[in-house]
């Protein structure tokens, strides 16, 4: 029982992660976008660098792109609560009813997995030379991000037994 309260708990507590990311980004907006903003332009990448073809310059691109990674995190919360408290509910079911109550959580992990480290690692980090800016380089907690929610998601698809009596 305590390692199906344990996922359940973890479950929930990366739900709380990405909710707290999300409403930080959508109450402060501002300050948030202007990350985005300089990574898609790439003006504080190294200045002899010969990937700045890749930047991006149009406005309401850098918004569309926020408010994509808004929803995405947005998205992540609400899959991870509703899986986690899903199998909180489910805790003390038959094993194959209890597993299957994981589809949730092991979509909202993934999503989140996804968003951090396709997002932040794989477009900000590598396609626009995020990791060379010392002012707006997300690449050290966008895989703090990913690990945490990678490494829940491999607790969580372990098979669970029956309970015992």
């Amino acid at each position: 029982m305590i390692v199906r309260l344990s996922k359940a708990l973890l479950v929930c507590a990366m739900a709380l992660f990405a909710t707290l990311v999300a409403f930080g980004n959508i109450t402060d907006y501002g300050s948030n976008f202007a990350f985005v903003r300089h990574v898609f332009m790439m003006d504080t990448i190294f200045p002899d660098a010969t990937i700045t073809y890749r930047s991006i310059h149009t406005s309401w691109l850098h918004h569309a792109g926020y408010i994509v990674i808004i929803l995405l995190e947005s998205l992540t919360a609400l899959l991870c609560w509703l899986g986690g408290l899903r199998l909180l509910g489910g805790s003390k079911l038959p094993s194959q009813a209890f597993n299957g109550r994981k589809k949730l959580a092991v979509a909202g992990l993934t999503l989140g997995f996804l968003t951090w480290q396709v997002g932040f690692m794989s477009i900000g980090g590598e396609w626009f030379g995020m990791w060379m800016s010392k002012q707006w380089n997300g690449v050290p907690d966008a895989f703090r991000f990913f690990v945490t929610l990678l490494l829940v998601l491999i607790y969580l698809v372990q098979r669970d037994g029956e309970l015992d009596e």
